[in-house]
């Protein structure tokens, strides 16, 4: 167990590292480059989100992409450049803050994405196959039930098992607090899958009213 001396002088560098993800995962991608290609403000159409999903709805398809990886970069951004200034402990309260960043971001009156394309960028920089578990995971539940929502909440709740069967025991830890916080976030989703009323990929497309799947 490290030293109470030592956590004092880590903690500085902990909450810097939590702080600039934060910034970083509050970047809102989906309304910034909606706004930039003429498409108006993405939360006034389909479920008001600003992640990918809600981004296709505009019928632009560069822009949705765009911001998938836009969503996923600043999340590997931030957990990449916290490694490499300050190690694994930093890289984990960046990846804590990116995700809470993407979720709340307060210039957004805290009103953000769903955080799975930030997750993905996440796992790809703290253990890249954790990454393309969740990945194939994904493909596989939606090839079998065509549930975006059903495909994103499968894989998270199995990235932490992932995360430790590689033997990345913090990052497991963090990956239970992160599936929690992905479980919140689709909370209606859950509802309307236990309801049956859950749209389905290739499907008719999500009302206004409509939270989006991820």
């Amino acid at each position: 167990m490290p030293h109470p001396a030592d956590w004092g002088a880590a903690l500085p560098f902990l909450l810097a590292a939590l702080s600039v993800g934060y910034l970083l995962g509050s970047i809102p991608f989906g309304l910034l480059l909606t706004k930039a290609a003429g498409l108006g403000d993405v939360r006034d159409i389909g479920s008001g989100n600003i992640g990918a999903t809600n981004v296709l709805r505009t019928g632009n398809r560069w822009i949705a992409a765009g911001t998938l990886l836009g969503d996923a970069g600043k999340g590997a951004v931030a957990v990449l450049l916290a490694g490499q200034l300050s190690g694994a402990d930093a890289a984990v309260c960046a990846a804590l803050g990116a995700f809470l960043g993407h979720l709340f971001p307060f210039w957004l009156k805290f009103k953000g994405g769903k955080g799975i394309s930030t997750l993905i960028g996440i796992l790809f920089a703290l253990h890249w196959p954790a990454g393309i578990m969740f990945c194939l995971t994904w493909i596989t539940v939606a090839v079998l039930t065509r549930y975006s929502s059903l495909s994103a909440l499968v894989a998270t709740l199995l990235t932490p098992a992932y995360l430790v069967w590689f033997g990345h025991w913090q990052y497991g830890e963090l990956g239970v607090l992160l599936a929690v916080l992905v479980f919140y976030a689709h909370r209606e989703n859950i509802r309307r899958l236990i309801d049956g009323t859950e749209s389905k990929i290739g499907g008719r497309k999500a009302d206004a009213s409509e939270p989006e799947a991820p």
